[in-house]
């Protein structure tokens, strides 16, 4: 007799003798394996525009025109889905002399679309409609007899539309999967989170670490360098207000800047367009280029001596060396030791370090992240990363630490996890592990990064612009071959691959899915600091298709004008058949369960 799985032995060890319970585990198992996959939303690299962010999830990303053409009959003209689609979204009925449907007919469509949304397990017909109505609505939708009255009394039929409409809105998104970069370009990262983390939205929002996610996780667990690092990203882009929203207290930090680093000697390519962040920037890179040089040396597993450049620079400086230098004035940089922080340095970082360690708004912020992040999610068999899986050249993947492929994002899975427990239980950090999250902000085989170097001294000091330009590793080329996507669909037991962190600029004939449809860059340059334009990715039973999202300009424009928003829609796949839960990868597993419920209650009952 073969021995009992782990499922088993829970099953077995619950309350058995009620077939009751069993039963209804069976029958919960088998409504969510014939249901229909939830409809998700794919969105990646935010950067901190919340407001856009907001107007576009307002928007719902155009899913409602997609949901209505999915729910309702085939053969309905554009002209009928869009005049259903407007009156959902006035949430009012109104007769168009071009679509002759009176209201009936719209409430009708209304319940094929509910019918259609409510054959997922995502929603529950009663938290969705309002109490006034919910009995006559959930009869329709069930298909039972209703009141005349809902037809034929004019101010009746148009409340009961109101409700639907409203529900309608509620459920057109199911889940919402976010890989990554919440933070730093843009000057509302902790609006975006506040929203994530809230009760409309938390529950169907899967999370997955960006960068520059790990880049503040490690800076409020306590990384020196990384400290340094979010603080001069904040004042290259004069994030003052955010830091002031955090809690932050820079009145130390400004009045050593302003005296070591006037603006007028800033003249490398610092990019603050403040005088006091100009010098706040300077100010801070130099501290972190000592303390990350710190860490370098400490660490050589990460092969990054590339980046130790502060001892060629008092070199250079000492030598009257400079004319490839655009920036001389470096009075912190003890030419005999350049890695030494000075007493004033010193006691800055000690109090960041103190302010990040112990700030209560951001800790609220980063516990989203910490307990809620994963370094990849597998859903609907398709694997959601930020940016990469570390490989070779030679299409294989890359090694570190020992470890490769998913045994690599498990273990910095495990490792962040047991970093982020340390941090909000206020428990003091290992070394090895705050040095691990400098890796992964700027590792060249980090998942999080992928490129040779992040050249942060080279952007900022080095006249020569070759010097800058940061090589991005072989993920790209390799995800032209089949090879390659071949392993990671045999690695993760997948079909598909969505990441993001590199943009494309769909502008210039690029596009987010590669020819068949594997892999899926969602990245389009949300923030302004890049295209602000955007892509997003919805998984709907019935499609795959990608969405450019506007720019705000083209939003203002349609806004001024009255009209619809414009959106460039990329069909990756359609299904001639509705995807199920049991189709999936998470279904499998699901349908294992139900089998051995069904197992032990064949033996046992």
């Amino acid at each position: 007799m073969s021995p009992l799985t782990s499922v088993e032995r829970s099953l077995r060890s619950q309350s058995t003798s009620n077939i009751d319970d069993l039963s209804q585990q069976l029958l919960q198992f088998d409504i969510q394996l014939n249901s229909n996959i939830p409809s998700t939303l794919f969105i990646s690299d935010l950067h901190g525009a919340g407001d856009r962010f907001i107007s576009i999830l307002r928007g719902r990303f155009g899913m409602l025109y997609q949901t209505c053409m999915e729910a309702l009959p085939k053969t309905f003209s554009s002209n009928k889905i869009q005049y259903i689609v407007d009156i959902v979204r006035k949430q009012r009925y109104f007769e168009d002399e071009t679509v002759k449907m009176d209201i009936q007919d719209v409430i009708t469509c209304f319940v094929e679309i509910l019918k259609y949304k409510f054959s997922t397990i995502e929603h529950n017909i009663s938290d969705v409609i309002q109490d006034e109505y919910r009995d006559i609505i959930t009869r329709m939708v069930s298909g039972l007899p209703v009141p005349d009255p809902v037809y034929e009394v004019e101010i009746i039929s148009h409340r009961i539309i109101e409700h639907m409409a409203l529900a309608i809105k509620r459920i057109l998104l199911d889940q919402i999967m976010v890989l990554g970069d919440v933070f730093d370009r843009g000057p509302q990262p902790d609006k975006i989170i506040r929203i994530l983390m809230s009760k409309w939205y938390r529950n169907m929002i899967q999370y997955v670490f960006g960068n520059h996610d790990i880049l503040w996780m490690g800076a409020a667990a306590g990384n020196r360098s990384l400290i340094a690092e979010a603080m001069r990203i904040s004042s290259r882009y004069d994030h003052m207000e955010l830091l002031k929203r955090l809690g932050f207290n820079i009145s130390g930090l400004i009045k050593f800047s302003k005296k070591t680093y006037p603006a007028k000697s800033v003249t490398g390519n610092f990019k603050a367009k403040t005088a006091q962040a100009r010098s706040m920037e300077k100010a801070l890179a130099i501290i972190q280029f000592k303390l990350e040089e710190e860490t370098i040396k400490s660490h050589p597993e990460f092969e990054m001596e590339s980046r130790l450049w502060l001892k060629r620079l008092a070199k250079m400086v000492a030598d009257g060396d400079v004319k490839g230098l655009n920036d001389t004035h470096f009075p912190t940089i003890d030419p005999k030791n350049p890695n030494k922080l000075t007493k004033e340095e010193k006691v800055l970082i000690d109090d960041l370090e103190k302010q990040f360690k112990t700030n209560k708004k951001l800790k609220k912020l980063l516990r989203f992240f910490f307990e809620k992040g994963e370094t990849y999610i597998i859903h609907n068999n398709m694997l959601n990363i930020h940016a990469l899986i570390p490989s070779t050249q030679a299409g294989e993947f890359d090694e570190f630490l020992n470890r490769n492929g998913r045994n690599l994002l498990n273990y910095i899975q495990r490792s962040i996890k047991r970093i982020g427990h340390a941090y909000l239980s206020g428990k003091k950090q290992k070394e090895a592990d705050l040095a691990l999250m400098f890796y992964l902000w700027c590792g060249p085989k980090s998942p999080f990064f992928g490129k040779d170097a992040m050249k942060t001294f080279e952007r900022y000091f080095l006249i020569d612009k070759t010097t800058h330009k940061e090589k991005t590793l072989f993920w790209a080329k390799n995800l032209e071959t089949e090879s390659f996507k071949k392993k990671i669909m045999e690695e993760f037991g997948i079909n598909r691959i969505i990441y993001g962190h590199t943009p494309v600029d769909f502008t210039k004939g690029k596009s987010m899915a590669s020819e068949d449809g594997v892999a899926i860059n969602i990245d389009g340059g949300f923030a302004a600091a890049y295209y602000n334009r955007g892509h997003a990715l919805v998984h709907t039973p019935h499609q795959l298709y990608g969405i450019i999202l506007p720019t705000p300009e083209e939003m203002k424009k349609a806004s001024t004008n009255l009209e619809t928003v414009p959106l460039s829609v990329e069909i990756i796949d359609e299904f001639p058949a509705p995807v199920k839960f049991r189709d999936t990868a998470e279904g499998r597993e699901v349908k294992k369960k139900r089998d051995q419920i069904m197992e032990i209650l064949k033996n046992r009952y």
